[in-house]
């Protein structure tokens, strides 16, 4: 909220990648600009990491990646990044980076909505070999269908923050109106459904 990475649109809503419209955009990349805040973010993501076995980290492009490299560079390990699809160019490798077969790795992404992009990444790494212990974020919204899917895969994720504490924060920060804390609450309840 301090660098205005958190947009709040309820009469002109958003449209995410999953279709979905939404009243609020939380555009993680702002954070990049500000040295003390990344900081944070990446020694954040650092502590979750000590309960999990890995051999290296992996971002989800293209937010993940960012976040995921100044992880791994703390972290002292290896780096790679994961695309949506392979690329229709040169080696066309949908992973990028030298990781071997049986890999272990965190998967960085930026924030857990539906978990489509999550999964899709953790899924595209399988494929080549390469095992995920865990998906970490910066944020998530806490949908039930999100948590639904992550364990039809039978695939763990842990976050930072999520939407209750940004509601909270924003509300004792008197970030957000009243009004539209309410518009946050109902939007929440029903995603797919809600009209603004």
């Amino acid at each position: 909220m301090e660098i205005n990475a958190i947009k709040l649109n309820p009469d002109n809503p958003f449209t995410w990648a999953s279709g979905i419209q939404s009243p609020i955009y939380c555009d993680n990349r702002v954070t990049l600009g500000y040295p003390e805040i990344r900081t944070h973010i990446a020694e954040s993501f650092a502590e979750l990491c000590a309960d999990y076995d890995y051999d290296a980290i992996v971002g989800v492009a293209t937010a993940g990646i960012p976040h995921g490299m100044l992880l791994a560079q703390i972290l002292g390990v290896p780096f790679a990044y994961i695309r949506s699809k392979s690329k229709a160019h040169g080696r066309q490798n949908q992973l990028e980076g030298d990781l071997p077969v049986g890999s272990r790795v965190i998967v960085i992404e930026d924030l857990i909505s539906t978990g489509g992009s999550a999964l899709a990444a953790v899924d595209a790494l399988k494929s080549c070999g390469i095992e995920s212990s865990v998906v970490l974020a910066i944020f998530q919204y806490g949908f039930p269908f999100a948590l639904e899917a992550f364990n039809k895969k039978d695939t763990g994720f842990d976050t930072l923050t999520d939407y209750n504490v940004l509601l909270d924060v924003a509300t004792e920060l008197d970030y957000i109106s009243t009004d539209a804390v309410q518009t946050l609450k109902d939007w929440r309840k029903d995603p797919h459904n809600w009209k603004g």
